[in-house]
């Protein structure tokens, strides 16, 4: 079938909307009528090959839609069922089996090598391949998904706010719940509080921290931060020692750190906002940091951990996360921003600026 998809055709070039040959469903796959889908700093890192994804490439893989068919095998899913999609993962590895799908040994060629589960793509043009990006490719009018990438959505939440769970901010909050687990009453600093820190920092206030700190660049998205669970919060724009400012918050520093900033500037800032024996986490994907081993990390028993999706199995996680939106701990909706799917030129613009947390494309 013919489907109109936004595509890159160069490194740092435009985002063109094309129409797109898709191929039906195999074996193990869904089609969706795409609702609607996030738009991710992974998708911008795409388009400028910091993350060289084979081009040309459709974009977008935090979508949303509705079942239209199903192939063989399939028994999760019926047509007519509301589903959000997460990353793609093989299924069949040691790690897949044992609930670590972000672990999975295909993670980088299913995600970032143009290809679905079984090394083909279901997306061309003029008889030539098209990459698919993270199995998913959503920002398009149809896409076609694994089944075991796509979770069911409720008939009582929104469908066109739930695309986003399937990446940035199941990356946050599946940081603090699912890999940090901090103790109630414990310290937290976030540095980057776009959606997938306020993510973050929501689910430390599901987890009873007692100080959480968002820090950030924009003081809009500060307030946002304050409105969401942040205890306090510090404008590095305006704070020429960020670290100092937290500890003079804390005494000996926060119990844990998050960096979702993708800045090497920021790495090394978490690792120096944990007090001695404290763990810092990085999320955002940056390029190398300089620390001094003995009087930034081991010399003070620190831990410094990446982390990929927040370690989150999404046919789990996100139905969690969906039930703590419905019971309202959870209140994701309020980082979002709507554009229609020929906006996208704003919707990438606003993200960039600012303006915008999570920016979300309406294909209908």
């Amino acid at each position: 079938m013919n489907i109109c998809a936004i595509v890159v055709n160069e490194a740092n070039g435009p985002l063109c909307f094309e129409d797109i040959e898709l191929a039906p469903p195999n074996r193990g796959e869904l089609l969706i009528k795409v609702t609607a889908c996030g738009f991710c700093h992974t998708d911008e890192l795409v388009r400028v090959q910091a993350l060289p994804v084979p081009l040309p490439v459709v974009l977008g893989h935090e979508g949303c839609g509705i079942v239209e068919s199903v192939g063989a095998e399939v028994t999760e899913f019926s047509p007519g069922d509301r589903v959000c999609v997460s990353f793609g993962h093989c299924g069949v590895c040691a790690r897949c089996r044992s609930g670590m799908p972000t672990m999975c040994d295909s993670f980088v060629p299913i995600n970032f090598g143009g290809v679905q589960p079984d090394g083909t793509s279901r997306l061309s043009r003029g008889g030539e391949s098209v990459s698919t990006l993270f199995g998913q490719s959503t920002f398009a009018t149809y896409a076609v998904v694994n089944a075991g990438s796509a979770i069911k959505v409720p008939d009582d939440i929104p469908l066109e706010i739930t695309g986003p769970l399937g990446c940035g901010i199941q990356t946050g909050a599946g940081t603090v719940l699912n890999m940090l687990k901090p103790r109630p009453g414990s310290s937290i600093a976030v540095f980057g509080c776009g959606s997938v820190g306020l993510s973050a920092i929501m689910a430390a206030k599901l987890a009873g921290c007692g100080m959480i700190i968002g820090v950030d660049l924009v003081s809009s998205r500060l307030d946002l931060a304050l409105e969401l669970g942040a205890t306090h919060v510090i404008n590095g724009a305006e704070t020429p020692d960020v670290t100092a400012e937290i500890r003079k918050l804390t005494g000996l520093g926060t119990d844990a750190s998050i960096d979702t900033t993708g800045k090497s500037i920021g790495t090394r800032m978490a690792l120096n906002a944990v007090r001695p024996g404290g763990s810092a986490y990085v999320i955002g994907g940056g390029g190398d940091v300089t620390f001094n081993v003995e009087t930034e990390l081991m010399g003070v028993g620190k831990s410094l951990i990446g982390g990929v999706e927040g370690n989150s199995n999404p046919k789990v996680f996100i139905p969690e996360l969906m039930e703590h939106y419905r019971a309202g701990r959870f209140p994701f909706d309020k980082m979002i921003t709507f554009y229609d799917f020929d906006d996208v030129e704003s919707a990438v613009r606003d993200t960039k600026s600012g303006k915008a947390v999570k920016a979300v494309l309406k294909m209908t």
